[in-house]
């Protein structure tokens, strides 16, 4: 291949000082313009006050302006109004003022005697499911009849204790597959105002123990109903039966 000659006037590498020459002198015209510059001062008018004096603000610094609060007038007590009547009528002061007496009447004087105290009865509470730790006159077990209240109470508690121990199938607990130990059954029901059995509630370790006290408790005979203020209530029973599984 020939070798090209480079042309002349294409050869731009000899002028490269001349550009960066006057590169140089372009910024610092540049630079001269701009420190020369002044600005231009700002002042700020105010309308219709007089005698102001004009404040010089440089473009760096920050002002806070505060308005100035002007102090209330105290409001002026009123004067009170005085009103005149327009005419002034004159009266006849020679007026005859009549009197009338009214007949005072004469008290009523009551005579201790005679005053009579009527007593209002108290209308009794209506008293419904008394425990039968608080029952004034408690049920009554067939025996149990004739005897005081506190006798009665013992009597009663001793027949249900009977009842439980001869008719209670404590054969049951050891078919069922239990483990030794002790065992207890909550039982409690309502001894209503006619002397039957209601309202029976078992909790046991065992549905068929459950069943078998629900029978017991329906066997027991027909009682006596209790007594509250001598008015024939429902008396809350509570029943423990308590058996051992060897």
């Amino acid at each position: 291949m020939k070798n090209l000659k480079k042309l002349p006037t294409k050869q731009l590498e000899k002028f490269s000082n001349i550009f960066t020459q006057l590169g140089l002198v372009l910024v610092l015209f540049v630079v001269y313009i701009t420190l020369e510059h002044q600005t231009e001062e700002k002042t700020i008018k105010t309308l219709g006050i007089s005698n102001v004096e004009q404040i010089y603000i440089e473009p760096d610094e920050n002002f806070v302006f505060q308005k100035e609060v002007k102090p209330k007038p105290k409001p002026q007590a009123q004067k009170p109004q005085v009103f005149i009547p327009e005419e002034v009528v004159k009266v006849d002061n020679n007026i005859t003022e009549t009197i009338v007496d009214t007949p005072k009447e004469d008290p009523v004087v009551l005579n201790l005697d005679d005053i009579v105290t009527v007593d209002i009865p108290e209308e009794d509470p209506v008293v419904n499911d008394v425990p039968f730790i608080n029952i004034e006159d408690a049920p009554v077990f067939k025996g149990c009849e004739g005897l005081s209240k506190e006798e009665n109470k013992r009597c009663f508690d001793k027949k249900m204790k009977q009842f439980v121990q001869r008719n209670f199938d404590a054969g049951l607990a050891s078919e069922l597959g239990l483990r030794a130990g002790k065992y207890k059954i909550q039982t409690q029901f309502l001894i209503d105002d006619k002397g039957n059995v209601v309202d029976i509630k078992i909790r046991a370790p065992h549905k068929k123990l459950e069943k078998e006290t629900n029978d017991l408790i329906k066997k027991l005979p027909r009682f006596t109903p209790g007594k509250q203020r001598n008015r024939p209530v429902r008396v809350r029973y509570t029943l423990p039966i308590s058996f051992s599984v060897e």
